[in-house]
């Protein structure tokens, strides 16, 4: 048995993206020493609100999506001779800042399942 709701499909979205933007910044701090390396990132509020429209659509009936995160090379950064754009202050940011939200989605989902089984077993008290 399968129990979802919006909110749950939302937040799991959401710790996808946390995740994705986890990654993204490991990977940016990997390449740290690698010439001509460019930072990749994404924007993760827009991403979050385009991915809320379609878990919106998909209850609503329509086909879930297969479409990716919009992965882009970082602009404005400062170029080192190299050209290797990596700064390890903004990556160490991006970190704490994913590590945070993650964190907080972590919480919210698990607030909406203690609800999902308080409502299932409401009967039983």
């Amino acid at each position: 048995m399968h129990i979802t709701t919006r909110l749950s499909d939302e937040l799991n979205r959401y710790l996808d993206l946390s995740t994705l933007e986890l990654k993204l910044t490991a990977q940016n701090m990997a390449n740290v020493d690698v010439p001509g390396y460019k930072t990749v990132g994404f924007d993760f509020a827009e991403e979050m609100e385009r991915s809320i429209g379609e878990v919106l659509a998909e209850h609503r009936g329509a086909k879930p999506s297969k479409s990716g995160v919009n992965v882009f090379k970082v602009d404005g950064l400062i170029e080192r001779p190299d050209g290797n754009n990596v700064s390890m202050d903004r990556e160490g940011m991006k970190m704490a800042e994913a590590q945070l939200q993650f964190r907080a989605g972590e919480e919210l989902i698990r607030n909406e399942f203690s609800t999902l089984l308080d409502a299932i077993h409401a009967d039983s008290k």
